[in-house]
Formats: C-alpha cells, sequence, structure tokens
C-alpha cells in the first residue's frame, strides 16, 4: 500500500510499505482524510526533539472501517475518528481516567508511525464513531479536542473573561471552546495574518503592537478571569501569565522544550491557579463531535488549505516556508 515518509529532515516521499498486521482488539481503517498538523511541519523541518527517522506522519484522521475483527462497537463501513494517543493503561494517570498524560503515551505519527497512509490498524477504544459529521470534519476533531479539553481542565464559567495567546489551530480551537463555555474571547497573537483572519471568525482580537493600547487596556482591566497560551513560545509563555488577575488561572496548551520563569511574588500575590494542558480524552472528542453537529464550529472556515495523497511530498513542504493564510491542510486520500 501506499504511505508518506519523512525519510529525514526536509525528505518527503511517497512509497509502498506492507498493509499493517491486525491484532486481536484491533481494527483496520482505510484513512480518508488526514490533517497535517504543527507536529508534522516541525518533523519535516527536523526540529521535533526525540523523534526518529524515517516515520510516517499524520494523526488527525478520520477514516471507514475495512475490517472490524470481530469488535462489539464497529462494523464494516462505518466512519470514525480516530484518536492517535496510545497510553499504557496502567500507570496512575491511566488508572485515573487521564490517558491523555500517560507516562508511557505513544502518539502515532510522532513516537511510532502514523496515518499518512492508505490503511492503518488501531486499537477498538481509539475509535469514535461519526455519524452526522462529514469525514472531512472528523479530521479536523482531534486538533479541536485539544482546544477543547484545555478549556475544559480550566473550569471556565459563563461570564468569564477569557484571553488567548496564539492564534494557530490549537488557539483558535482554545477560543472556539471557551465561547462555547460561555466566556467572553479576546485573543492576541503576533502575526498580522492570524490577526485578520481570527477577526474575521468572530473573535476579538490584538496584535502585539496593541497591547499597550487603550482599547486592549479597556478589556483587560485589572486582568482576565483565565489566560491560555497556545504559542509554544518561551517568550510569550512567561510573559501571558502577567494578564491574568488576581485569584485567576493561567492554562499551558502550548508545550516547548525549555524553562519557564516566572516572577514568584505576582504568582503568590495572586493566588494563581497554574496548570499544563495535554492531549484530550474521549469526553473532549465527544464534546467537539456534538459541537460540529450543531453548527457551533465553523469548520469550513477553518479547513483553508486542501491537497491530494500524492501531492503532499510537494505542497507540506510549501506550506512549511509559507504558512500565510492557513489554518489547517487537509489531505484527501
Amino acid at each position: 500500500m501506499k504511505a508518506i515518509s519523512c525519510a529525514a529532515p526536509g525528505r518527503l516521499a511517497l512509497v509502498e510499505i506492507d498493509p499493517p498486521v491486525l491484532r486481536p482488539g484491533w481494527v483496520r481503517i482505510g484513512i480518508r482524510y488526514i490533517g497535517i498538523c504543527g507536529t508534522d511541519y516541525h518533523i519535516f523541518e527536523g526540529n521535533h526533539p526525540f523523534l526518529e527517522y524515517p516515520r510516517i506522519m499524520g494523526h488527525e484522521l478520520s477514516g471507514v472501517v475495512l475490517d472490524a475483527n470481530g469488535g462489539a462497537t464497529l462494523e464494516a463501513g462505518d466512519a470514525v475518528v480516530v484518536n492517535p494517543y496510545l497510553p499504557c493503561y496502567a500507570c496512575p494517570a491511566c488508572r485515573e481516567g487521564k490517558t491523555n498524560c500517560c507516562e508511557t503515551l505513544k502518539v502515532i505519527g510522532v513516537h511510532c508511525d502514523g496515518g499518512m497512509a492508505e490503511e492503518i490498524v488501531m486499537p477498538e477504544a481509539n475509535l469514535y464513531p461519526a455519524a452526522g459529521i462529514s469525514l472531512r470534519d472528523a479530521a479536523m476533531v482531534e486538533f479541536l479536542a485539544i482546544g477543547a479539553h484545555a478549556v475544559r481542565r480550566s473550569e471556565l464559567k459563563p461570564g468569564d473573561r477569557a484571553l488567548v495567546v496564539g492564534s494557530g489551530p490549537i488557539g483558535l480551537g482554545v477560543a472556539f471552546f471557551a465561547g462555547i463555555a460561555g466566556a467572553d474571547v479576546t485573543v492576541v497573537d503576533a502575526a498580522p495574518d492570524k490577526i485578520a483572519v481570527t477577526r474575521d471568525l468572530g473573535f476579538r482580537a490584538f496584535g502585539l503592537a496593541e497591547l499597550d493600547g487603550d482599547a486592549f487596556k479597556a478589556v483587560k482591566r485589572s486582568g482576565f478571569d483565565a489566560v491560555f497560551d497556545a504559542t509554544g513560545s518561551i517568550r510569550a509563555m512567561n510573559a501571558s501569565l502577567l494578564h491574568t488577575r488576581s485569584g485567576g488561572s493561567y492554562t499551558l496548551v502550548g508545550v516547548i522544550k525549555g524553562d519557564l520563569v516566572w516572577p514568584d511574588p505576582e504568582v503568590h500575590r495572586r493566588e494563581l491557579t497554574i496548570r499544563g494542558s495535554r492531549n484530550a480524552t474521549k469526553e473532549d472528542f465527544d464534546h467537539v463531535m456534538d459541537s460540529i453537529r450543531s453548527g457551533q464550529v465553523p469548520t469550513g472556515s477553518l479547513a483553508t488549505h486542501a491537497t491530494t495523497f500524492d501531492r503532499v511530498p510537494a505542497d507540506l513542504p510549501a506550506w512549511t516556508h509559507n504558512r500565510e493564510g492557513l489554518i489547517k491542510a487537509i489531505v484527501t486520500v
């Protein structure tokens, strides 16, 4: 079968590989759509720590069941969303239901080969029926679930004022689900094209140069009830905490290798709640799918770029070097 392999940084190729082998409790899936994630661009660029090449990327996936392998919940022909996280189910986090932060978690397409292929096999428990949403939209559920999970962890309440720093796909996911939770949402980003897109999507948005202006100060007042950082920038992650009001919360959605440094007196004076948010759980996937079905997430506006499977080795490098106007690129298999 066909797959797309990143043999080394900067080297993508369409290759022939053997079909994956089924095992008990796993299901064979024909991949139909693939979302290209920021992680995929980092792998192509060679900027992903701890990754071994060659690697078949791809973890934002939708597909159709080809062989249910005797499973209890799925049948051949069922459309599914793929949860790409493979937990151990034995560590303390897994036993508490926090499989998203399993001690030995593997994500397909990152820690092992993923879904940029015609077929994959996955545990039945990782496949969620996609009834009522298109297969294209089903490929966007995973990245949106990361934002939904961060909002759920923050315990955001209706009427809270939320600040989302970073308006890439993950930041926009946070913004949408903060809005769905009833918050008044403000977004900040450094890139003018992202600010323009964010405003077009209906959010109040500011560029970095506007943060000292009266308009932002009027929105910020004494600080936001909840601040979410989705930048993956150490400088932004260190600074964003100071937008939080006394008694507020600060949630780190983006992640980067490095150390975060905050002024301890400010953390204590404000009695801040600081939390990390990693990946998502089935509850978040279900919430995203329900929100898409009810029309609360404009997936058509988020899917800004499209390509076909055989064009990925040419198009992904082009988008790596020029992401202006890009929110989410979707591959049709």
